[in-house]
């Protein structure tokens, strides 16, 4: 029991909001949530696109290659507002070509895209009604970059979301800014120690400018009609990507999770607010969770291909080919889904590095897609040489096995299967005639299809069982043998 005279107005309008909203977004049934999921569940592999001012410097500020990801440069260095806003001069994306950048992702496999509409510089890709730091009136550029992406996407039936940082904002007065060490990216600025100082005794905030309103404030003069334009200027919208929810209050969260009443099938994820307003899906970030961290909710996971999400000229840490397919079967065979990144450049152009590893993602997809799309967590805990993925019907399973490591002796152990196996395939190879029991794959040819990953799909009658586990169509997302 509390007295609610003893707490703040603002904590009993968060209880009661709480009360309101609950942990569901904008009250649906677990039916309709099934429903709005059901592409997605299906979907696995997306594209997340961060694009915006911060690729105009690329990681560099006055003479230092600053440290950390190339989005956050604005923080790291702690660069004055009005310096920040002589980058806009330099954000020109000629080489922009929005039906371009959907094909690439379509023809790489991925079934939606996710783009920065605004990230924690407060930069808009959008033309923004409310504020003159967008697109339109802060570039030379002077177009809407999200309407023709909007518009790809639909020739190409790719699925858009919008990533939106709510919380923070670093250009408009008002928005939160999480603190940072001065070893972050400043600490050979002349002025370090003072300005380590500065940001401590003001909630991260690196200059006066930040502090001339209150957050409030800044959430119904830029946040909210922001929302509300995304939610409405585009067509469906499949996502909403919050983000940094650290300082989120419930009454703030609930006027923003209310608008997506503006879009009904919309799926949000777990950013809005830390502890509340969970939306649909969680978001491991730059790592594959455990079999054990798993608890049914849908999840995904965003990672870069090199160390940054906004382009940096100097970051040439790109992961392999084959790190990039192997995230994604295992990603799959967890149940979750794979949002791997791309940073274009301040002219529109993409990483010719980024372009080459989805490239090779696509030709491996157009022979293995099948193992990935629509497909649940694999029945087996542990595979010492790769991964399983599974789709169920009333009648039959289908087992699909992908193999990194591929045996020198032709024969391949599998954990031993209690169904009749009706089938055996190599993906890729069809024609090549594969022996099999219940526990053993025989008369394999000598090399893989593919060095990084090849795919042996069985068709089993019934419902798999093994190892005392038994499948079913029920299984939970990221359900897993027990």
């Amino acid at each position: 029991m509390f007295n609610l005279f003893d707490i703040g107005v603002k904590r009993v309008l968060s209880f009661f909001v709480l009360i309101i909203f609950g942990l569901h977004s904008f009250g649906q049934t677990d039916k309709s949530k099934g429903d709005r999921m059901h592409w997605w569940r299906e979907a696995r592999f997306g594209m997340f696109i961060h694009w915006g001012v911060y690729a105009v410097p690329a990681g560099n500020y006055n003479g230092h290659q600053i440290k950390g990801i190339g989005e956050w440069i604005m923080n790291f260095a702690k660069i004055p507002v009005k310096d920040y806003k002589e980058y806009a001069k330099g954000f020109n994306p000629v080489k922009y070509d929005a039906d371009a950048w959907v094909k690439l992702a379509k023809d790489a496999g991925m079934k939606y895209i996710i783009i920065t509409a605004k990230h924690h510089d407060g930069f808009a890709l959008f033309d923004s009604k409310v504020t003159d730091w967008d697109i339109v009136d802060a570039t030379p550029y002077k177009k809407d970059l999200i309407a023709p992406l909007a518009e790809a996407c639909r020739k190409y039936g790719v699925k858009l979301g919008l990533y939106y940082s709510q919380n923070q904002d670093w250009v408009h007065p008002g928005g939160a800014a999480y603190w940072r060490a001065a070893n972050r990216g400043y600490d050979k600025m002349p002025n370090a120690a003072k300005m380590d100082e500065f940001t401590k005794a003001n909630d991260g905030h690196w200059d006066s400018l930040q502090l001339s309103k209150t957050f409030n404030e800044y959430v119904d003069g830029i946040a909210i009609p922001q929302i509300k334009e995304i939610l409405t200027k585009y067509g469906d919208i499949a996502v909403l990507w919050w983000d940094t929810p650290r300082g989120m209050d419930a009454v703030t969260a609930g006027k923003m999770n209310d608008l997506l009443k503006l879009q009904p099938n919309i799926i949000t994820n777990n950013r809005l607010m830390e502890g509340a307003f969970q939306g649909d899906t969680k978001t491991p970030e730059q790592r594959i969770p455990t079999l054990k961290e798993l608890d049914g909710t849908d999840w995904e996971t965003c990672m870069t291909m090199n160390d940054t999400w906004g382009y940096k000229s100097f970051d040439q840490n790109w992961k392999s080919t084959e790190t990039l397919i192997r995230n994604l079967v295992d990603i799959a065979s967890k149940g979750g889904n794979y949002l791997l990144n791309i940073g274009p450049k301040a002219d529109g152009e993409i990483p010719l590095e980024s372009i080459n590893r989805l490239k090779e993602i696509g030709d491996w997809m157009k022979i293995n897609s099948q193992a990935i799309y629509a497909t649940h967590a694999g029945p087996f805990q542990s595979l010492s040489w790769g991964r399983s993925t599974m789709k169920n019907t009333d009648n039959q399973t289908i087992l699909y096995l992908t193999v990194f490591d591929w045996p020198s002796n032709g024969e391949l152990t599998i954990p031993t299967i209690k169904n009749k196996i009706k089938s055996v395939e190599l993906l890729g190879a069809s024609k090549t005639k594969l022996e099999i029991n219940q526990s053993t794959i025989k008369n394999l040819p000598q090399q893989p299809i593919n060095k990084i990953a090849t795919v042996i799909k069985l068709t089993i009658e019934g419902k798999i069982a093994v190892n005392n586990f038994t499948a079913t169509e029920e299984m939970n997302v990221g359900e897993m043998a027990k």
